[in-house]
């Protein structure tokens, strides 16, 4: 019996393991390729029914497999801007994105053509469309340059010989042969209607295939899955999520239901919740993980450990020397907030970066603070006011003094 109870729950750990490793990956990849990842993508299709199940049940996304590679189709519960393309420069950048996947998928698998030929076939349908496109301007090709590049890091554009880069520069002296993947018709969420149809944000983010039921009650039913579906997006996708940025109907849910909450993402992530006075906060106890974490290697990360520190040691000596507001967040002034960093640049600065060092106090701040906001733990409030959020403040940043020996 005990052999049996043992090995009974080894495979249950291991299995426990392997659903946690393949819901990572999909949630932090765009997609998992057989090609690329061979032992992900069986890892996927050997736990799919589970997968899929999870979490189409409480997030509302799909999950798409097929014979070379598996996708989650995930919705964000609320946008935020770091949930941008990063090399992406503005709304052309995207509109091409756009274009050149609509290119893509008028092509057979493997079928090679020119980039001449596609930025022709764009342009004359764009103009047909009475948007002008010209491509002997060096700002157009390099928008169109920068969609390329995300199509090709994607997997859905192979570059055969030559490089867009070129093209970008020079224009019509170069040329790229690419190859089409059958993946482009994967890459954009597909809808049941015409866009046009939809009225609103929220119609567009709710999962397609949800039906009301035609019980009397439907209504009810269709509001609370929403509601969870739009809580687990949420709390996967973004870093922190306190209880005064839900809603009164969504924060009595995360309040209620928080037990569960804290073992349906321990049990399928990995993910360690626990209920502090600011919210429902999960962490994530392993550096190895898929996901991106904070601290970052970023050299602003650093910073502001440091910062978190510092501000932790002024409050041990003054408890009230900064104001709060009614959620708990301290009000620094702008004044305040660059003058903590000048003073630990002048203490610390031996240890910063060449580029930390020559920033003035008011730039740098603008950095962290750029920083501090990607990561919901602070924010720019007004022109004069710093308002660092309670997260931010379990952080203690310090440097490992080490005393040279005589």
């Amino acid at each position: 019996m005990r052999r049996i109870r043992k090995i009974a729950g080894g495979t249950q750990e291991r299995v426990r393991a392997e659903l946690q490793q393949a819901a990572q990956a999909l949630l932090n990849r765009p997609w998992i390729t057989k090609r690329k990842d061979p032992e992900m993508f069986l890892l996927v299709k050997s736990h799919y029914e589970k997968l899929r199940d999870w979490f189409h049940d409480n997030a509302g996304f799909s999950l798409i497999v097929t014979r070379s590679f598996a996708k989650l189709e995930k919705i964000p519960g609320s946008y935020q801007p770091w949930m941008r393309i990063e090399t992406f420069h503005g709304p052309r950048d995207y509109a091409l994105f756009a274009y050149g996947l609509w290119y893509l998928e008028g092509r057979g698998e493997a079928e090679q053509f020119l980039l001449s030929e596609m930025v022709d076939a764009i342009r004359e349908h764009l103009l047909s469309l009475d948007v002008n496109l010209d491509w002997t301007l060096y700002e157009h090709r390099l928008s169109m340059a920068r969609a390329l590049k995300k199509l090709r890091e994607l997997e859905v554009l192979v570059a055969v010989e030559g490089e867009e880069s070129d093209w970008a520069r020079e224009g019509g002296n170069h040329n790229v042969l690419y190859e089409a993947s059958p993946m482009a018709r994967y890459v954009l969420r597909r809808f049941p209607k015409d866009l046009t149809e939809y009225r609103s944000m929220e119609e567009l983010i709710a999962p397609a295939e949800q039906v009301l039921p035609a019980a009397a009650d439907s209504a009810t039913g269709s509001d609370v899955q929403a509601r969870r579906h739009k809580i687990f997006r949420r709390l996967m996708q973004e870093p922190v999520v306190y209880d005064w940025q839900w809603s009164d109907e969504e924060r009595r849910y995360v309040q209620t239901q928080r037990s569960w909450l804290i073992e349906q993402m321990r049990n399928m992530l990995n993910l360690e919740g626990r209920r502090f006075r600011e919210g429902l906060l999960f962490a994530w106890t392993d550096v190895t993980g898929e996901m991106e974490l904070f601290p970052t290697l970023a050299g602003e990360s650093d910073l502001l450990m440091l910062l978190a520190g510092e501000i932790r040691r002024i409050l041990h000596k003054s408890p009230g020397i900064f104001e709060k507001d009614e959620h708990g967040n301290l009000l620094l002034t702008r004044a305040e907030f660059e003058g903590i960093l000048s003073r630990l640049k002048e203490y610390h600065g031996d240890y910063w970066s060449k580029g930390h060092r020559e920033k003035t106090s008011s730039f740098l701040a603008d950095q962290l603070i750029a920083h501090l906001r990607e990561w919901n733990l602070g924010m720019q409030a007004g022109v004069h006011t710093v308002k660092l959020y309670p997260a931010f403040m379990r952080w203690n940043g310090t440097y490992d003094w080490k005393e040279k020996a005589e």
